[in-house]
């Protein structure tokens, strides 16, 4: 068969079927994100086929929207560790729970994924110029991966973006503009500009091209692929844009549909912070899209996103899997950098952390049981954020002595 079985591109509102083989974002009919399609009964390779791969991300190749292996983009991006947490597991009252640990992947967060797909489909369909929001992280991704297939890349981000993920725009040769405000500005900036640009630009913000959410959808391969080829019972995910819970759901929906998974899928968690909570205000309100959140504002930068533009279909995913959403404090979160990194010498990021309050507080109420397995997706390397873990140094005595703790 050939390296791809992607089939054509559909809007999940209007239904309306789009041909894959040309830059495509959002549907024409009614402004939904569009979705790739896959002719899953091509699909001929199993996963012990997928077991003699490189460990990479493309190892799944089949079920990827890129045509050939030369058109492929990378880093070497994929097959993060899926680390156990006992001590944490104990903490928390659980038997068994897993660490998804995305920091590990080349820019430090999971946007690496989406970026490497994304990038590489971009460039394969003729795109030669690119533009974004973003909080940080996604800028950072895609300003490299931009760099990797001789792109040009302009990245829009709010001024108070992690100053880590502006340097590395930068390093790698991203235009960076900064905007004092929310991701929101910047989005309502970059659709501005590439409105103006008779079609010079392609714009890559989240969703408003198909191709981001495929390459986020291989976190959901690796972890049932890394737990033997078997569902955990729940995944909790840090919720802003969605992209990837989004792209969870649908990478286990096509794995259960090609029959290398069976049974129900895990319960699906979005996890925001009180501070911008939007899906999770629809969520307990049953609704089936969100409200924009006013004066949004959280300490995890990377989920603090007013109104996703994919949130109908982040609350789709939660419902049909009997799932849910948490609102966390700041200082909850924070609080659970110092445990995890205390207990498991994991340095989370803020969002990843946030996922450890969401489970104890699901937990405590019963919605989570101890026997249950657990899959916590830490999204990005906690070296980007040094801020969440204040240190103060103590002094040396005068005479340059270092006195140590008794024991």
């Amino acid at each position: 068969m050939s390296y791809s079985a992607l089939q054509s591109c559909r809007c999940p509102r209007c239904h309306a079927e789009y041909d894959a083989t040309t830059l495509l974002g959002l549907c024409r009919s009614c402004g939904s994100p569009l979705l790739a399609r896959y002719d899953l009964d091509a699909v001929t390779v199993g996963p012990d086929d997928i077991a003699r791969r490189a460990a990479d991300l493309w190892r799944y190749h089949e079920l990827l929207p890129v045509s050939a292996p030369e058109h492929v983009v990378t880093l070497g991006e994929g097959m993060t560790p899926l680390l156990s947490a006992p001590r944490l597991a104990e903490e928390l009252g659980l038997d068994r729970l897993w660490v998804k640990d995305e920091g590990a992947l080349p820019t430090g967060s999971f946007k690496a994924r989406g970026a490497a797909v994304g990038v590489s489909r971009a460039r394969e369909l003729g795109a030669q110029r690119i533009v974004l929001p973003t909080n940080g992280n996604a800028g950072a991704a895609w300003s490299t991966y931009g760099a990797r297939a001789a792109l040009d890349v302009v990245v829009v981000m709010p001024v108070d973006a992690p100053m880590i993920t502006r340097v590395e725009t930068v390093a790698t040769g991203g235009d960076l503009r900064l905007v004092d405000g929310l991701i929101s500005d910047a989005g309502r900036l970059v659709a501005a500009a590439v409105a103006k640009s008779s079609g010079r630009w392609f714009d890559v913000s989240t969703l408003k091209e198909p191709y981001r959410v495929e390459g986020k959808k291989t976190m959901a391969f690796e972890i049932v692929e890394q737990l033997g080829w078997r569902m955990p019972d729940v995944i909790v995910y840090p919720t802003g844009g969605g992209v990837g819970l989004i792209g969870i759901h649908k990478g286990l929906s096509e794995l259960v549909e090609l029959g290398w998974l069976t049974g129900p899928l895990p319960r699906l968690v979005a996890v925001q912070a009180e501070g911008c909570a939007p899906i999770v205000r629809a969520f307990e309100a049953g609704a089936t899209e969100s409200e924009p959140w006013p004066n949004a504002v959280t300490t995890a930068f990377g989920i603090n996103v007013p109104k996703a533009l994919g949130d109908f279909l982040v609350l789709e995913a939660l419902y049909a899997t009997g799932g849910t959403a948490v609102a966390v404090t700041d200082d909850e979160l924070l609080g659970d950098v110092r445990l995890v990194g205390q207990m498991e010498g994991m340095f989370l990021c803020p969002e990843g952390a946030a996922t450890v309050a969401a489970t104890r507080r699901l937990i405590g109420q019963g919605w989570i049981s101890t026997d249950e397995e657990v899959v916590l997706l830490n999204t990005g390397a906690g070296l980007v954020y040094p801020h969440s873990v204040p240190v103060e140094a103590p002094t040396l005595a005068a005479d340059g002595v270092l006195v140590l703790p008794a024991t």
